[in-house]
């Protein structure tokens, strides 16, 4: 059978990319290593489980109709219908899990998207303008960094517990834990792209880039900001764990999300008060799905890391 010219050059094309992908030196490093595939695995059940929680969970734990108080206290393995078990209000902890890894992904995934634009833009303008500038957002960071993201966190959603009003607080305070979070974790992306952009804002791209008479934002978003991404998706990888872990810390101390909107952090507070009574499993459930998402993206992140590194290649 005879094939057009473009249809061969087409899927020439793309049978090249492919082999490309599978010979490239981040897929090797990942094909080869054991505990980055099992970390991806891991944190790949844990992220459609969540995601997935609507269609795939076996109840829904938060419609107060479909829950019996006859049901609470059910120990793990007690019936198929409860495979973790019930808490003191008889919802189902698998399907209680599932919604609340979609609320702290869903918080910790924003707090970071927020932390990544502001971080990156001030490391931009600090590196590329330098001078008075660069002093003055670099010393904000500085400032900032003296504070522990978990007081920030505090001091943030206090203020705004403040000022906004009682009636209002529930249904603004997920955009208050996202500033929160956010807020405090923007200095380690600027400071490392703000070393980045000294480095390239030297290079002879860049000059070429303003002797043809290229405006500065679009050499900072168009040149340079390219070639300081392989930093900041590592970083960002790391801080999504911790993101998530400052949620869970700050929902166990009571000033996260409202119980309408339970995360992992909430069902462990919960949880809390029956660890000594008995009902050990409405808390360590919790508690184990939170190690297993936190860590595995811990350790792909450190994976990532070294994968990126050109030293370890």
């Amino acid at each position: 059978m005879r094939m057009e010219p473009g249809t061969a050059v087409a899927e020439t094309t793309t049978a090249g990319r492919r082999a490309g992908w599978r010979d490239s030196d981040l897929w090797y490093s990942f094909s080869h290593s054991p505990l980055a595939i099992g970390s991806a695995t891991v944190g790949l059940i844990c992220v459609l489980g969540a995601l997935g929680a609507p269609w795939i969970a076996p109840h829904d734990p938060f419609n107060v109709a479909s829950l019996s108080l006859l049901d609470s206290f059910k120990v793990p393995l007690h019936s198929w219908s409860y495979p973790l078990g019930t808490d003191e209000q008889g919802r189902d902890m698998l399907s209680a899990i599932m919604y609340g890894g979609r609320v702290s992904l869903a918080v910790g995934a924003a707090s970071v998207l927020f932390a990544v634009v502001l971080g990156v833009a001030v490391g931009l303008v600090a590196g590329y303008a330098g001078g008075p500038v660069d002093a003055v957002l670099m010393r904000a960071a500085d400032v900032q960094l003296t504070f522990p993201a978990i007081l920030m966190a505090l001091l943030v959603d206090g203020v705004v517990g403040a000022i906004v009003p009682r009636e209002r607080h529930e249904a603004v305070q997920f955009y208050v834990i996202v500033f929160a979070i956010g807020i405090s974790r923007w200095p380690q992306f600027a400071r490392t792209v703000r070393g980045s952009t000294l480095v390239e804002r030297g290079k002879d791209y860049v000059a070429a880039a303003r002797v043809i008479g290229i405006g500065r934002l679009r050499i900072l978003f168009g040149h340079i900001l390219p070639n300081v991404l392989g930093p900041v998706l590592v970083i960002g990888t790391l801080t999504l764990g911790l993101a998530i872990l400052d949620e869970a810390t700050l929902s166990f101390l009571g000033v996260g999300l409202p119980p309408t909107e339970p995360s992992l952090g909430t069902l462990i507070r919960i949880g809390d008060d029956f660890l000594f009574s008995g009902q050990w499993w409405v808390t360590v459930f919790p508690g184990v799905a939170l190690v297993l998402l936190v860590l595995s993206i811990n350790l792909l992140g450190d994976w990532l890391r070294d994968a990126l590194n050109p030293r370890l290649r």
